[in-house]
């Protein structure tokens, strides 16, 4: 056994080239799931959408190959492949495989782009079993191949051309992307759409070939840029005023632009970006955006005469709710936060956005009046609505007080304070509730049981969300304030874990809640916090053997195993008379008893709700830790999740009813 008590020269370990990257691949990609993976495609595809900002490209093409294998293809300057000085090497393998390595650090490659590092290429490469590199440039294609980032032969020329640009196809590293190394279609058509918007002329196609008998072609392009973006934020949600206020201005190194509108929504809907890279934390451009657009509303109100001095100052709060915008800067020397890219910190960025923005908003304002009338009509009622839920909450604070620790009664607290090691239970009704109580490790886990459907927060202010019980009680008990007030750091248990029936309204409470929290506590998501509880379908019993299944294939598997035999017709259990007749879907509460081999009898429930488990069986299947299974809420895609609960929970109608008439089809069995 080597001694680890002495720590010499001998211990240093100097990993060389893109063995750091082999070592540490979530140093530079962020993780290596289904994220980390998706994140390969993007540093190539942001490679070409540079070409494209600096005005040399004007087509992308994505491919999605049967084997696995994603291409992208632009028709840009094409990678350089003469001999680097520095490495000794072309300019292809340099940047496929030397850290820190492109055209983009001098300024005389790029003047703006989104690859600041020089890792992108060369990571992507050291992450795949095989990488294909092909340039096509002064009328020759060269061509090289890698293995795990190693080259399997020097750049050579194999052929001639009259195309110009560059293509990578790459092959993800399964020993390094352990969970999946399938990617996601609807997640690649979002980004491709998204860089389309922000790159006004630009077009990209995108083929999906890994179904050859259901071939997938996309196309996007869009003249008005960040405008088309704007209305395809809002194609669920009904606008103020069409088209939207837009503003573009160039200064000597960086370009702002911005578009806008506001919508019946209650909601605020913003994105930046810098280079093409959305801030998901945003930075010092969205700073000077929501600066101006405040400064502007406030200052044309007032000078209008649409609200008086009287009336007092606007709040970003209020100038937000129902707005849509879409604030897109480039810059040559942008500072973000990591290779992810989230926050943007160029202090520069804010007063020049603040500035650009300001004025042309002001002209439009002036130049517009209906639309001005609308937009100071809706930020006035935020404003009272927004008095009217200060008030509420003080109440709320002032009545939890007298009641003790602001703790609701229905809630069953448990005796950890730490909310590290807390879990929160929220289960629907007090039959449910009940059996909940009755399994609980009270240690640690609390149970909060809502009685009913909680209101539709989608379709309702904060002031008036304060005013149902149900929401009240759950705001409370979670600790961590709403509105304006909240505070995650407040929040009393790191563990939020939504427990319905399985059946329609089960699902719909369901959804409900997880509007509730994407809403108005969006940072509990993101944190990881929030969890849906998976219980069992079924339990199957055979003497003192008791199984239990989560779907209706599993609960087939568990009653061959069990030693049943299935009819002839696939996923159907034989009747109890032993004839070859199969069973009927079973409804809620149903129990059939139904005879194995050698003459035992194995009898299958189906579960109508939670209340109709015993305590014991709803701790072994469905609460503890050990055995439990839970899925983790995730944010994979905040603008695509925007829109479905838009779609799904807004007051438009109209989308609600294409989303249920173009997957009616898929609905195999509906519990009415």
């Amino acid at each position: 056994m080597a001694d680890k008590t002495n720590y010499s020269a001998q211990n240093i370990t100097v990993l060389e080239g893109l063995d750091p990257v082999r070592k540490r691949p979530g140093m530079y990609i962020g993780g290596t799931g289904v994220d980390g993976l998706h994140h390969l495609i993007w540093e190539i595809i942001n490679n070409s959408v540079d070409e494209a900002m600096a005005g040399y490209a004007d087509r992308i093409e994505v491919t999605l190959y049967d084997d696995g294998s994603v291409g992208v293809l632009d028709n840009g300057r094409g990678i350089p492949v003469d001999i680097v000085a520095a490495t000794k090497k072309s300019g292809l393998e340099t940047v496929l495989t030397v850290l820190h390595a492109g055209g983009k650090f001098g300024g005389g490659g790029y003047k703006v782009s989104g690859g600041l590092h020089g890792v992108g290429s060369s990571v992507v490469n050291a992450l795949s079993t095989r990488l294909i590199a092909e340039v096509y440039k002064d009328g020759k294609i060269y061509r090289q191949e890698y293995n795990c980032g190693v080259p399997l032969k020097d750049v050579e020329p194999v052929g001639k051309t009259d195309r110009k640009g560059t293509f990578i196809r790459f092959y993800p590293d399964a020993s390094i992307f352990t969970t999946t190394t399938e990617f996601n279609r609807d997640t690649i058509v979002d980004r491709c759409r998204q860089q389309s918007y922000l790159t006004r002329a630009l077009t990209i196609h995108l083929r999906d070939e890994r179904d050859v008998l259901n071939l997938k072609r996309y196309t996007f392009y869009f003249e008005s840029g960040i405008e088309a973006y704007v209305r395809h934020i809002n194609k669920n949600k009904e606008a103020l005023f069409d088209p939207p206020f837009s503003v573009e201005k160039q200064s000597s190194d960086a370009t702002v632009e911005v578009a806008l509108t506001y919508t019946t929504d209650f909601n605020e809907h913003v994105y930046s970006f810098a280079n093409n890279i959305f801030t998901t934390e945003g930075g010092t451009h969205l700073t000077g955006f929501r600066t101006a657009l405040t400064r502007a509303i406030n200052d044309f109100a007032k000078k209008s005469g649409l609200m008086k001095e009287t009336d007092g100052s606007l709040t970003g709060e209020d100038v937000r709710e129902g707005l849509t915008a879409v604030i897109s800067v480039k810059l040559g020397e942008p500072q973000f936060e990591g290779q992810t890219k989230n926050k943007l910190g160029n202090p520069e960025m804010r007063s020049l956005v603040e500035n650009a923005t300001y004025e042309a908003y002001m002209d439009y304002l002036a130049e517009h009046p209906s639309e001005a009338k609308k937009i100071i009509e809706k930020v006035a009622l935020a404003a009272r609505a927004r008095a009217a839920a200060r008030a509420a909450r003080e109440t709320i604070i002032r009545k939890g007080a007298l009641e003790g620790m602001t703790l609701p009664g229905k809630l069953t607290d448990c005796t950890n304070r730490d909310p590290s090691k807390s879990e929160l239970y929220i289960v629907e009704g007090n039959s449910a509730g009940g059996s909940a109580i009755g399994a609980r490790e009270r240690t640690f886990q609390a149970i909060l049981p809502l009685r009913g459907k909680i209101l539709n927060v989608e379709r309702a202010r904060l002031d008036r969300m304060l005013t149902s019980e149900e929401i009240k009680s759950l705001i409370i008990a979670l600790g961590a304030g709403i509105g304006e007030d909240i505070n995650i750091d407040k929040l009393r248990y790191h563990r939020i874990i939504i427990m319905t029936d399985a059946d329609v309204d089960g699902a719909h409470i369901r959804t409900l809640l997880l509007t509730f929290f994407y809403r108005h506590f969006p940072s509990i998501i993101t944190n990881g916090y929030l969890y849906i509880a998976q219980p069992p379908l079924f339990a199957l019993k055979k003497g003192k053997e008791l199984r239990y299944a989560y779907t209706d294939a599993e609960r087939d598997k568990v009653f061959v195993e069990m030693g049943g035999q299935l009819s002839e017709a696939a996923s159907e259990l034989p009747s109890e008379t032993g004839e070859d007749e199969s069973l009927p879907e079973m409804d809620d509460s149903e129990e059939v008893t139904v005879t194995a081999k050698k003459g035992a009898k194995i009898n299958i429930q189906r579960y109508k709700g939670l209340g109709e488990m015993n305590a014991e069986d709803l701790w072994d299947t469905t609460m503890n830790p050990e055995n439990r299974i839970l899925l983790s809420v995730t944010i994979d895609d905040a603008e695509r999740a925007d829109s479905i609960f838009s779609m799904l929970m807004g007051d438009e109608v109209a989308p609600r009813k294409r989303f249920i008439h173009t997957r009616a089809a898929q609905v195999k069995n509906l519990d009415i």
